[in-house]
């Protein structure tokens, strides 16, 4: 896994196709975040912000493969292998985008309660914010595993299933990214830090299903 996982990283970094994504969740985050506001809300609108480009992620490290090296991929380490590695890399790409967005964001942020009034600690701060960001990368990577090849093969049913799901996922009650996203929230309202453990917990337990089922279809289908 280990020699797939750096070709897979190889292919998406080479690709430059992981612009577009990054560049949206900078922008996102620079409208939606500015330096002084209360670090709690931030880090939950840096959270959601992240789980559709983590499904964007996906769909990338899923087709930037060539047809003929994919093939061979297949053939020396099969299908299966090949396309739990194209799903972990797009998941460690999210998260490690997220890691870097909590981190910037807690340093311009306010420790401070919605109302500006109770004082936030900041570290206990930023690991929420990693948790929530975490539990949103591995939604998004259960979107894009569900929403894309070998699953649904044509673009036009393929990207708006993908997007109807990243939103749905979003904003959707009973969803761990917006559990996760919520629990922010109201912690910001209130001046205390929640710990994302259920929602985060909740994502890994839909994440390990999704990708066995799309590791096992696409040793079934062909591109």
């Amino acid at each position: 896994m280990t020699a797939l996982l750096r070709y897979q990283t190889a292919l998406l970094l080479r690709s430059q196709r992981w612009l577009p994504p990054v560049v949206l969740y900078a922008a996102f985050l620079c409208i939606g975040v500015q330096s002084g506001q209360p670090v709690l809300d931030s880090l939950g609108y840096t959270a959601a912000a992240l789980l559709p480009v983590a499904a964007w992620l996906v769909r990338i490290c899923v087709g930037v493969e060539p047809a003929a090296a994919r093939a061979c991929v297949a053939a020396a380490a099969g299908p299966g292998r090949a396309h739990l590695a194209r799903l972990l890399v797009a998941l460690a790409a999210a998260a490690a985008l997220g890691a870097a967005a909590v981190l910037v964001v807690t340093l311009i942020s306010d420790p401070v309660s919605t109302d500006h009034r109770t004082r936030v600690a900041v570290l206990p701060a930023a690991a929420a914010g990693l948790l929530a960001a975490a539990a949103c990368a591995l939604l998004g990577t259960v979107v894009g595993a569900l929403t894309n090849w070998p699953l649904l093969r044509s673009p036009g049913r393929a990207v708006p299933a993908m997007l109807l799901a990243a939103l749905t996922s979003v904003v959707a009650t009973g969803s761990p990214a917006q559990a996760a996203v919520s629990g922010l929230v109201t912690g910001s309202q209130s001046g205390t830090v929640p710990v994302p453990l259920l929602p985060l917990a909740a994502a890994a337990a839909l994440a390990a299903p999704a990708t066995v089922a799309a590791c096992a279809l696409a040793s079934r289908r062909s591109p």
